[in-house]
């Protein structure tokens, strides 16, 4: 029998203009307490970020969606939270914000693997 540990996860959202409102899925947040796991995956659709705003800085977006990706990794790479935990770096980055790139609510379920999970959280919700 296949152990499953509940993990929470939210999705990244981006909005290019925020007064606006408008959004749309680049990412999906995924951490998992009983593995110490905590990991980001993106995927930046430009089309849609036009449609939304023809003058958006797409390079400035996917910097933003690098950094989200680069603090779960933690490490040197995550700045101030470089030494935090799994779920303290988890909590930061889902504490809202009005950014471009916001969290979405957190969401939880059961999970075998937190890695395969990512990826299919990425591919049914994101991409």
């Amino acid at each position: 029998m296949t152990t499953k540990d509940v993990y929470e996860y939210a999705l990244l959202r981006v909005v290019p203009r925020v007064e606006r409102g408008e959004c749309f899925n680049a990412g999906v947040l995924v951490y998992c307490r009983a593995r110490s796991y905590v990991s980001a995956r993106t995927h930046l659709d430009e089309a849609k970020l036009r449609i939304l705003d023809p003058d958006a800085d797409v390079m400035g977006v996917r910097a933003a969606l690098r950094a989200v990706e680069s603090v779960c990794r933690g490490g040197d790479a995550a700045g101030q939270a470089a030494e935090d935990d799994a779920g303290r770096r988890f909590r930061w980055l889902i504490a809202p914000r009005s950014t471009v790139v916001q969290p979405g609510p957190v969401h939880t379920g059961l999970t075998a693997d937190p890695g395969a999970e990512t990826e299919r959280l990425l591919d049914l919700l994101v991409r």
